[in-house]
């Protein structure tokens, strides 16, 4: 029998069950599923972690330790739709601690390599807005930033 949905598999060299741990940490929904181990058959040493099953907002993941040979990179990113600027800060903060890079325009690099876009729902609507003008104005502030400041965004689409 097949199951519908998606499993978004994350490869990590070694990492994978303490990255499952971070995004719990992060997350407060989520929750650990199954560990699988390598065996004797390998390729991994005997009794190390080859995978973790873990859900985050209703998303499941599968970290799998298969080495070093890939590595993340921003072609692939996870966007975080946040409520309001006080969302929008903690998950910047927990995604960029500890080794965690910032980038443009809401996206960061949590200390993984994985790529996230931190993003309040209104500054979402500020770029999309009906009236070019506010539109653009708000884009335009959007691109000087790393972490997304709604209410600047806000400030700029008002022309203030």
């Amino acid at each position: 029998m097949v199951t519908k949905g998606f499993t978004t598999c994350l490869w990590f060299d070694g990492r994978a069950e303490e990255a499952a741990d971070f995004y719990l940490s992060v997350f407060k929904d989520g929750k650990r599923g199954r560990i699988g181990r390598y065996t004797d058959a390998g390729p991994g040493t005997a009794g190390e972690v080859m995978v973790v099953e873990f859900e985050i907002n209703g998303q499941r993941f599968i970290g799998l330790n298969g080495g070093p040979q890939f590595s993340f990179s921003e072609a692939v990113s996870f966007q975080v739709h946040c409520a309001d600027q006080g969302e929008t800060d903690h998950y910047w903060a927990e995604l960029t601690k500890d080794g965690g890079e910032e980038g443009p325009c809401g996206w960061l690099k949590d200390k993984y390599g994985v790529s996230w876009q931190v993003t309040p729902t209104e500054a979402l609507d500020l770029v999309a807005d009906p009236d070019p003008g506010r539109a653009s104005r708000a884009m335009n502030a959007m691109y000087k930033m790393k972490k997304l400041d709604v209410a600047e965004m806000r400030r700029a689409a008002d022309g203030e």
